[in-house]
């Protein structure tokens, strides 16, 4: 094993040569990653390499569990480049069917938590990886962390598995567990839990990762940019050592060749330790931003922390505290053994500024593959838009919208597609922004997560405070509520050409409430839903035909808050008249049993 000192990282000192943005480096840009190989023309190759012979390629097989999320979405792609085979373990399937690899790899239903499902998820793997954990579900998050844990460490026992890896947490050295953050505590459970399987088990201890959509990159973003002077809490004194996505990919994939006499943990870490501190002010470096002014006060307790982070920042509460108590411990490598069995290229560990270029690069460019917010909310409603005779005498209300729209369906779905994030949502801005304050101020979402890609939406993808339960390219895009609700909530929009060749526009917002609340939830609401709801659909059509008469239909044109090119008013809300020609009707009402049938599809995914 190696020494420490093989790859002893600098702490660095904040001077002004520090903080100026270093220039980015030839080989670093031409270097072929998960985010720079996705491009329309490499995802159309991608969709057409969908044959039995690619499924049956030789190499090595590995069940990848989370897929959807953050790291498990850039992984898949890696391995695959790395000549391995992939199957991936989704409790909802539909959900990666859109990434631009889901053609090249297996894709089975089931759940770490459920050894029925995990048997046949686990034939003939060579090498699991374990990317799930319950962060922010909750009191009993730990308990769940657990037990999917044992679970997936016994079945792949029993199916005979070459090697589990598993992403954890680097844990302070010389704190006894008890001390812990829940969370770091039980990132440190699972990984003992993994190495006690009778599996060869490689644990890879990372602290701050820093990626472009990654929770601790974006909580970072937010912060520096958008607070030039901030009173913040004691920990930003705390040092950290941070790593680039790319390494940590680059690791996870070369642990799946360990041999099988190994087995441990390895601390994983970039060349540099920084306080948050440092980390913030070299952000505004590399950024081009003015040198922030911040001064630490002991007062702010991690609970505290998190509202004001959960404020300032796209990351909610649920999942900003747990962050926040895990800085409060210095997290540094005690070790880089990891470099014996994957050794280290000549330009990696990447730098903390090298590492953030990029990010902000990614950023700019809105090639961005992954987000933190990529897999679900814990705590969000996770049910689909329900069908089944089980709904019989439950109460489904309904607000209804159809509008004629001058101009093509495909020029009305890029505006649909459009939707959310920058673009907006086409009504009353000033409403929106309410509901998505009042959502973070009750521990939800808020409307800050914005959208991945600002063209372009897959099933699964979150936007805003709604989640892509199902899009049908240039007809259908359904979207789950996630803010948080006395019930349950869906958003669906169509683009579709009737029968006489018209282009018609349909828009149905269905809630489904929880007891008494959430019916004098919807009836408090209603009286709003012309000015909302009729508005948004106003403005989608009036966007559709400015965007064909300037002949702009693969652009979505409009400003801030959703307002219809040449529109008046707050949101467009001064084109209460419609499009020339347009048939508009908002029905609300409370229907008995599964909602009425529709020319469209409405399993659940």
């Amino acid at each position: 094993m190696s020494d420490a000192s093989a790859h002893k990282p600098h702490e660095t000192r904040e001077t002004p040569e520090t903080r100026e943005p270093h220039e980015p480096h030839e080989p670093h840009e031409t270097r072929e990653t998960p985010e720079s190989r996705e491009t329309p023309e490499t995802r159309k190759a991608h969709e057409t390499r969908e044959t039995p012979e690619a499924r049956e390629a030789p190499g090595p097989l590995c069940l990848v569990t989370g897929a959807s999320g953050y790291i498990g979405g850039r992984l898949v792609p890696e391995l695959l480049e790395a000549g391995f085979r992939v199957r991936c373990l989704a409790r909802t399937p539909a959900k990666l069917r859109d990434h631009p690899w889901a053609g090249e790899v297996e894709i089975v239903q089931g759940d770490v938590t459920d050894a029925e499902t995990l048997a046949p998820a686990f034939r003939d793997v060579d090498v699991a990886y374990y990317l799930v954990h319950a962060l922010g579900a909750g009191r009993g998050f730990e308990r769940t962390d657990r037990a999917g844990a044992r679970t997936f460490a016994e079945q792949a026992r029993e199916a005979g598995v070459g090697r589990i890896v598993y992403l954890g947490g680097l844990t302070p050295r010389g704190v006894p567990d008890s001390e812990l953050s829940p969370h770091l505590r039980s990132r440190a459970e699972v990984g003992r839990i993994l190495l006690e399987s009778g599996v060869p088990t490689t644990v890879l201890r990372a602290a701050v990762i820093i990626g472009s959509g990654s929770a601790s990159f974006e909580m970072l973003r937010y912060l520096t940019e958008r607070l030039p002077v901030m009173v913040t809490p004691s920990w930003v004194r705390t040092r950290i050592q941070p790593i680039a996505v790319r390494d940590v990919l680059r690791y996870l994939v070369g642990s799946a060749r360990m041999p099988p006499e190994v087995s441990r943990a390895f601390d994983i870490g970039g060349p540099d330790i920084l306080t948050y501190l440092g980390m913030m002010r070299r952000y505004a470096a590399v950024a081009g931003l003015p040198r922030r002014l911040i001064f630490p006060v002991p007062v702010l307790t991690p609970r505290l922390s998190s509202h004001w982070v959960g404020l300032v920042t796209p990351v909610p509460r649920s999942i900003a505290r747990p962050l926040a108590e895990s800085l409060r411990y210095e997290v540094v490598c005690d070790e880089h053994d990891i470099a014996d069995w994957v050794p280290d290229p000549p330009d990696a560990p990447l730098g903390f500024d090298r590492a953030l270029a990029l990010a902000l690069q990614r950023v700019r460019e809105a090639r961005i593959i992954t987000r933190w917010s990529s897999a679900s909310v814990p705590g969000a409603p996770s049910d689909p838009l329900p069908t089944d005779p089980d709904w019989a005498g439950g109460s489904l209300y309904t607000d209804e919208r159809e509008l004629t729209v001058g101009a093509s369906p495909q020029a009305l779905w890029k505006v649909v597609e459009g939707i959310g994030g920058e673009n907006g949502w086409y009504s009353f801005p000033l409403a929106w922004a309410v509901r998505g304050w009042l959502d973070r101020l009750v521990g939800g979402v808020g409307l800050r997560r914005g959208r991945r890609d600002a063209l372009h939406l897959r099933a699964g993808d979150s936007l805003d405070f709604w989640r892509v339960e199902d899009i049908e390219r240039g007809r259908l895009l359904r979207l789950r509520a996630e803010m948080r609700l006395p019930g349950l909530a869906w958003l669906e929009m169509y683009a579709e050409r009737d029968g006489d060749g018209v282009t018609r526009y349909r828009q149905r917002a269905l809630f489904h409430p929880h007891g008494l609340a959430g019916h004098a939830y919807w009836w408090s609401i209603s009286p709003f839903h012309a000015v909302v709801f009729g508005g948004m659909a106003r403005n989608i059509a009036l966007t559709a035909e400015a965007s064909e008469a300037e002949g702009t239909a693969g652009e979505v044109g409009v400003t801030s808050g959703g307002r219809a090119p040449g529109a008046t008013g707050t949101g467009g809300m001064a084109a209460a008249a419609g499009p020339t020609g347009s048939a508009a009707s908002g029905r609300r009402s409370p229907s008995p049993g599964r909602p009425r049938p529709d020319t469209g599809p409405h399993q659940g995914l």
